[in-house]
């Protein structure tokens, strides 16, 4: 089986990918990082939290192949629910677990983080080309939030209402491992015990609602008026 982690760009995915990878694997199953070099996935699964970018048919059918052979792994992405994707998801061959956050903070994160030369946002050097760029990934949060199947959680909740969230992952996903190893993975990721260098966690301690005082009146205006229709159904506050 594949477990996708998948999620909105600065909204704890990595912690996210982490956090279930690990409960994955503590439950037997395979360590990504070793499916990808076995099975020569390193063109598709890239980065080190195997970020298998757009679920394609050409990106998922070799990744695919590892799953029907009997390994159960977890991949990541930020992309919107194929066709094909929808499909496994059905069909049970994948599960798929959805995080996001309110898109001002995580714009707002984004923009901080290409200020400090981040290549993946180093294009956002305005707040504006990040409302911009955020609004395209709130349509897809829209797109996994009509999958049934898929769970869903705001980074928000993890990071205040950790044992809840897990609890809700367990529930939701093949586990059924070693009690022991399954609390020291929950435990090694809970807030406050995670190493912020950690290459690949992208933990953030989060001041979730730090963008009200960080953006211009102006600049808060336009995010409220970019995302307005998205906020109150996610859970947010205009």
């Amino acid at each position: 089986m594949i477990v996708l982690s998948v999620g909105m760009p600065r909204a704890g995915s990595g912690w996210h990918y982490n956090l279930i990878h690990d409960l994955v694997v503590a439950s037997g199953g395979k360590d990504a990082r070793e499916i990808r070099r076995r099975y020569r996935l390193g063109r598709i699964l890239t980065e080190v939290n195997c970020n298998i970018g757009a679920l394609t048919t050409k990106r998922l059918l070799p990744v695919l192949l590892p799953a029907l052979l009997g390994n159960t792994f977890t991949i990541k992405a930020h992309a919107s629910p194929s066709p094909l994707a929808r499909f496994l998801i059905r069909e049970g061959s994948m599960r798929s677990a959805y995080i996001y956050r309110d898109p001002r903070a995580a714009l707002l994160s984004a923009y901080e983080n290409g200020q400090r030369g981040s290549k993946a946002f180093a294009q956002l050097t305005s707040i504006e080309l990040a409302i911009d760029f955020m609004i395209e990934y709130t349509a897809i949060w829209e797109q996994w939030m009509a999958v049934e199947q898929a769970i869903n959680m705001r980074y928000e909740d993890l990071l205040t209402s950790y044992d809840t969230e897990v609890s809700r992952l367990l529930d939701f996903l093949p586990i059924s491992g070693p009690q022991a190893a399954i609390a020291a993975v929950i435990e090694k990721y809970r807030p406050g015990q995670v190493d912020k260098m950690d290459r690949g966690l992208h933990f953030q301690k989060g001041q979730p609602e730090r963008f009200r005082s960080a953006l211009s009146p102006e600049q808060l205006e336009a995010c409220n008026q970019a995302f307005g229709p998205y906020l109150e159904r996610m859970g947010y506050i205009l």
